[in-house]
């Protein structure tokens, strides 16, 4: 899959361009019907499948202070559209002026002069131009002036549900990693680096890896999960608790520290990424070490167990 930063570089080819709309955050069930249906028609057709990205999140330039937390950096992205057939991937900076665009300049101006596209997929729910007034419908209405083709490709629904970037968002606020896995279709995760700690795992018989993570990024809920562990292109299992350490500290930042399983290498300054299997329990106060660290054996015998089930 080519990357393409910024629509300017993009080279017309011969063969017609189909092209995906959407931020696709997270690459979600509903994200991956979008593209692979892309993809299928493409092929058939003899045409580029390809999608255009608007990076940051729009509502990172707009509204800051409410934007949603990101559920994966535009690399992972990349790696999920490219695992679904994709065969352009188009990175364009959104500002303040693209915002200003109307929804009829924006088909003009990016997908008509600069991408020159044939036939276009979105959502059911996708909204484009100026404030957000375009929508499929009027997507379909300009197609027909301009002369290209929309595919509006309806709502999935897992257990009952739209699948959405706001569900899994709300799944993982609330610690229920398996609700965001059935609706991602692949184990969420957080990547960052091992940073230091307080080295008090060590002292207690259990060392971690602290991970620094991006605030941008949608970390689960406070709690003890049964993890695995890539470093580099190894896997570990891992016992990974988020929180505050209440134990030690009245006060304390959000912490997100790794026990990982049957380990000892040094591992700081290493890029680390956590695939979150299950919530093992809530964080908790403990009166005593004795009482810490016989919790903690407990759950690291849970995780090898959760684990080992893992299809």
């Amino acid at each position: 899959m080519e990357i393409v930063k910024e629509i300017n570089n993009f080279k017309p080819s011969n063969r017609p361009l189909y092209l995906a709309l959407g931020n696709f955050d997270g690459v979600h069930k509903g994200h991956k019907k979008i593209i692979t249906e892309l993809v299928e028609k493409a092929k058939k057709n003899g045409a580029i499948a390809a999608a255009l990205i608007f990076d940051p999140h729009p509502a990172k330039v707009l509204n800051p202070d409410k934007a949603p937390k990101l559920l994966v950096n535009s690399e992972r992205k990349a790696e999920l559209l490219k695992e679904l057939g994709l065969d352009i991937l188009i990175y364009h900076t959104f500002n303040k002026d693209i915002s200003k665009c109307s929804p009829e300049d924006f088909v003009k101006k990016i997908l008509l002069d600069n991408l020159k596209v044939k036939e276009v997929f979105v959502g059911f729910n996708y909204s484009f131009g100026y404030k957000g007034a375009g929508n499929p419908a009027l997507l379909e209405e300009l197609g027909d002036k301009f002369n290209y083709k929309v595919n509006i490709i309806p709502p999935v629904k897992v257990n009952g549900e739209i699948a959405s970037s706001s569900l899994v968002r709300q799944a993982l606020d609330a610690g229920e990693v398996e609700k965001a896995f059935s609706m991602l279709g692949y184990y969420p995760m957080l990547e960052g680096i091992v940073i230091e700690g307080e080295h008090r795992g060590a002292t207690i018989g259990f060392p971690t890896a602290n991970l620094g993570v991006n605030p941008d990024f949608n970390i689960p809920a406070k709690g003890v999960y049964a993890a695995k562990a890539q470093l580099e292109d190894e896997f570990f299992n891992c016992v990974v608790n988020i929180g505050t350490k209440p134990t030690f500290h009245k006060d304390y930042p959000i912490s997100i520290e790794s026990h990982f399983l049957n380990f000892t290498r040094d591992i700081y300054s290493k890029s680390v990424k956590l695939y979150f299997i299950q919530k093992l329990r809530n964080q908790k106060r403990f009166e005593s070490i004795e009482e810490l660290t016989d919790q903690i054996k407990l759950d690291c015998v849970m995780a090898e167990k959760i684990i080992s089930t893992m299809v």
